[in-house]
């Protein structure tokens, strides 16, 4: 029986319109439900440089400089994106239970599930309705109980996974149960 239960994936986009932008960069980790990593992703998908100067550009990409600049060094190196929505459906066969569908967690997941949509369909047709965003943990614990969790904002997808598994150990730690 397979270990991974949860597909944990950030991707950075050009922008947050699904219609207009496109994923430049995706990273999923799969774990289990102690939130404990069983195998990794990155890739860098391949996007049309003069996109990315039209999209890329605002008080955002203005404040992440440095980040904007990175995404767009590394696109020479990317992936199109059917080679890395293939390359993606391979990951969940090696590490989730075949005909079972895959629940996506992360940060704010209903965005990236917006664009998976939009760019991988087949991808998202491998996906459950049902996610787990730890936005909404988020809410309730800084809502109801005054505890923040101190995520930082690297704005590269493999770091922002790691945080937002970080968050939800720190917020299932405080339940007793």
């Amino acid at each position: 029986m397979k270990q991974a239960k949860l597909l944990w994936i950030d991707l950075e986009m050009t922008g947050l319109d699904p219609v207009d932008d496109r994923i430049l960069e995706v990273a999923v980790i799969a774990t289990d439900w102690e939130f404990t990593e069983i195998a990794r992703y990155e890739a860098v998908k391949k996007v049309g440089p003069s996109l990315m100067k039209k999209r890329m550009v605002g008080e955002f990409w203005d404040k992440y400089a440095s980040v904007r600049d990175a995404l767009m060094a590394q696109n020479e190196t990317g992936k199109n994106g059917r080679t890395v929505e293939n390359e993606l459906l391979a990951f969940i066969d090696e590490h989730f239970e075949a005909g079972e569908r895959v629940l996506l967690a992360g940060n704010s997941i209903h965005q990236d599930r917006k664009f998976i949509e939009n760019e991988w369909p087949r991808l998202n047709a491998r996906l459950h309705y049902r996610m787990l965003d730890v936005s909404a943990w988020k809410v309730v614990f800084e809502g109801k109980y005054r505890k923040k969790f101190a995520k930082p904002e690297a704005h590269r997808a493999i770091e922002d996974i790691r945080g937002s598994i970080e968050e939800i150990k720190y917020y299932t730690k405080k339940i007793k149960v």
